[in-house]
């Protein structure tokens, strides 16, 4: 894949057109209009956290992203934990996507899903994303491609065209709360609305977890991921500023009297054909993000497994004729389809299996940030062809205090009228997927087994330097073939 498709990949995979729609409305509902700076708050510091990811990737451009980054930055016994928590929160994103996606199928087709249309609609897109995957990488890079293409289609028609013509609301409605949160202090009210960003901005990650099938990786994922940070945010404000600028009824939306915003401001404003082609064009960015996120699972899966980390490792290890690992990618839609088998039967345990996830992705990106700076503190250079010089160590401190303050924004307790365990669902989350890593670590010791090249940051960064000081300049001889 070129730069193209590797951004399609992640900016499928971050899907603002599909977020916007599934968490709008819990931002207005929790904090209103100014709800919308949580993307702004969010896209910045995701940004840095890309950076120092740019750095490690361009260094080790290898399949499998946070397990491979951690690995060489550390060690194989902490590579293995921030895997295992990437692994579940994947699947875990991965089933509530597929149980997002059920909602707007049903108005596409002027029904209300029932549990079990809901459960086969879920299973149906994860099955459809898999056979989409096992075709190869250059389908995958088509249908990314094309998810993208109806990403920014999806933002022109419901950004540009609510703006500039079916504005009802002025500007200043994003400095105001409409009442948001009744006599609490407004700072509280509007931490309850973060999800509404930091839910959004990961996915950029996922450029990186495809690295052996990207052509110049070194510097052709760090481009990727930074540009599917701006081109995220761009998407999704443009989205979101149209969409309440357009509500001819925000007030009401506000304060919760409106059961599914999106729809009743599409109804009001662009009509039944409208509201239709803006479904279509949502499903076909769901679709393409389900495929991106089992794509990042699969390769993740096999990346673990090729260093014999994994139970069935030589089988999930193997790779197709096309280069793809097919083995890798049935256990990446079987996983969420056992899931979704367990949220038909519990189907309120999905609210409380989905807050973990974001939170999840976090730890494990801060995981590769703190790694990276550890590393920084002993005196590593990164020795990719992509580097930030200098500035490199303010933007890892940066990003490192970025995630650490979104994690304790996530998990900060539910409203106090809520069960003990909705009201500690995150922690409660973390603490099941971090024992459970914990004690398969302790009795398979899994790294016992693996002889891949771990904790070689700085050596490897030198030999990187000193590989590109040995080429030739182009008024010497030219490079032979081997060199």
């Amino acid at each position: 894949m070129g730069v193209v498709e590797t951004l399609s990949l992640g900016f499928t995979y971050l899907s603002p057109l599909g977020a916007v729609a599934a968490l709008m409305p819990l931002g207005l509902t929790t904090a209103g209009p100014p709800s919308i700076w949580w993307l702004v708050i969010a896209a910045a510091g995701q940004m840095l956290v890309a950076l120092v990811f740019g750095e490690v990737v361009s260094q080790y451009p290898i399949t499998g992203g946070i397990y491979p980054w951690a690995r060489r930055l550390w060690g194989p016994r902490y590579a293995w934990l921030a895997a295992w928590i990437y692994l579940c929160a994947l699947i875990v994103t991965i089933t509530s996507l597929s149980y997002f996606a059920a909602p707007f199928v049903g108005r596409l087709f002027g029904f209300t899903p029932t549990t079990v249309q809901t459960f086969l609609i879920a299973v149906g897109l994860l099955l459809l994303a898999m056979v989409f995957n096992l075709s190869g990488t250059r389908t995958l890079g088509t249908v990314v491609r094309i998810g993208f293409y109806a990403e920014i289609v999806g933002v022109i028609f419901c950004g540009l065209y609510l703006l500039i013509f079916q504005r009802h609301n002025s500007p200043s409605v994003f400095f105001d709360t409409m009442g948001a949160g009744g006599d609490a202090p407004y700072y509280q009210t509007f931490l309850l609305a973060a999800l509404t960003g930091l839910y959004l901005f990961y996915g950029f990650e996922a450029c990186g977890d495809v690295a052996e099938e990207v052509k110049n990786p070194g510097r052709a994922i760090p481009k990727a991921m930074i540009l599917t940070v701006v081109t995220g945010l761009f998407s999704a404000g443009l989205a979101f500023i149209g969409f309440i600028l357009a509500a001819p009824n925000l007030p009401d939306i506000v304060r919760g009297k409106v059961p599914d915003p999106v729809s009743a401001i599409l109804e009001a404003t662009v009509g039944p054909v409208g509201t239709k082609i803006f479904l279509v064009v949502a499903l076909t960015a769901f679709i393409s993000c389900t495929l991106s996120l089992e794509a990042a699972l699969s390769r993740l899966i096999f990346a673990f497994a090729r260093d014999d980390m994994l139970p069935g490792s030589r089988k999930l290890s193997t790779l197709s004729a096309q280069g793809a690992p097919r083995a890798a990618m049935l256990v990446g839609c079987a996983a969420p389809t056992l899931l979704c088998v367990w949220v038909l039967v519990e189907p309120d345990s999905l609210p409380r299996v989905t807050s973990f996830a974001v939170c999840g992705i976090y730890m494990c990106f801060q995981m590769v940030v703190f790694a990276a700076l550890r590393m920084r503190l002993k005196g590593w250079r990164p020795g990719g062809s992509w580097s930030l010089g200098r500035a490199g160590i303010a933007v890892n401190v940066a990003a490192l205090v970025y995630g650490v303050s979104a994690m304790l924004v996530l998990i900060r307790p539910g409203d106090a009228s809520l069960a003990f365990v909705d009201r500690w669902s995150v922690l409660i989350g973390l603490g099941v997927v971090l024992v459970s890593g914990a004690l398969y670590m302790a009795v398979a010791r899994p790294w016992r087994r693996s002889t891949a090249p771990s904790g070689d940051a700085l050596e490897a960064a030198e030999r990187a330097r000193a590989a590109r000081d040995s080429v030739p300049t182009a008024r010497t001889e030219p490079a032979s073939v081997d060199s």
